[in-house]
């Protein structure tokens, strides 16, 4: 491969990094007041074509798309005084159903459906320790111990699952699924509270003009590059 397509290729491939990135960053931005939602992450590589031979191999070196990690770490917690609002402090997610799939979320703004069970803000039924739907008596008041069990009239009722992993991936709707090993889940469960995003919105801004000014940067050489090569086609016809 010629040296100047060497060149566009490498451009090219960073700013398909700079629009992923720019995507990542507005996805951010777009849930930062979705309560529970963790920030994503856009990780890149370094990658070298190994069989193109000569001097010209070693710079044919260009970043590629690694990963999205999820970026776990705790958001804020705002008092909201609905006893149906459960705030994780710590470590674990509460786990949800789902279309016959579980699913983890830090979002504890929960309802009571028409049938009396304990839905989230979706309609999908919050679980309990024992992987079942939780039945409440809506006409009873609801207590939410720091361990997750929840009472109605000083009874017991359920605990709700609430589990670990050492690695999760986003898979929507601020839902996520659990791709690491379980961990021990060390948490409090709040009752009244929800938990803010954990993005930081100026920090992100700051990244967008960033991350905006990096895929300019790129375009422009693309088109140095294309005027240098028709300049000097120009001469060879000469």
């Amino acid at each position: 491969m010629a040296l100047n397509l060497q060149s566009i290729y490498v451009l090219a491939s960073g700013s398909s990094r700079a629009m992923e990135q720019l995507d990542t960053i507005s996805n951010n931005l777009t849930n930062v007041n979705t309560s529970g939602f963790k920030k994503l992450l856009l990780k890149e590589m370094s990658q070298r074509i190994e069989k193109n031979g000569g001097d010209s191999n070693h710079l044919f070196v260009f970043p590629r798309f690694e990963d999205t990690p999820v970026v776990d770490i705790q958001g804020s917690l705002k008092i909201s005084e609905n006893p149906l609002d459960f705030a994780i402090d710590g470590k674990g997610f509460f786990v949800i159903e789902s279309k016959g799939e579980q699913y983890l979320t830090r979002n504890g703004h929960f309802f009571i459906d028409s049938e009396g069970y304990l839905v989230d803000s979706k309609g999908n039924y919050v679980l309990d320790s024992a992987d079942k739907k939780i039945f409440l008596d809506y006409k009873k008041s609801i207590s939410v111990g720091e361990d997750g069990v929840i009472f109605q009239e000083q009874q017991e009722v359920a605990k709700l699952k609430i589990v670990a992993n050492n690695r999760i991936e986003a898979v929507g709707d601020s839902y996520y699924k659990g791709v690491g090993d379980e961990i021990e889940a060390e948490y409090k469960v709040l009752q009244g509270y929800v938990e803010s995003s954990n993005v930081n919105p100026i920090k992100e801004m700051t990244e967008m003009i960033v991350t905006q000014r990096r895929f300019e940067i790129y375009g422009n050489l693309i088109k140095s590059l294309d005027t240098l090569e028709q300049k000097t086609n120009e001469i060879g016809k000469a």
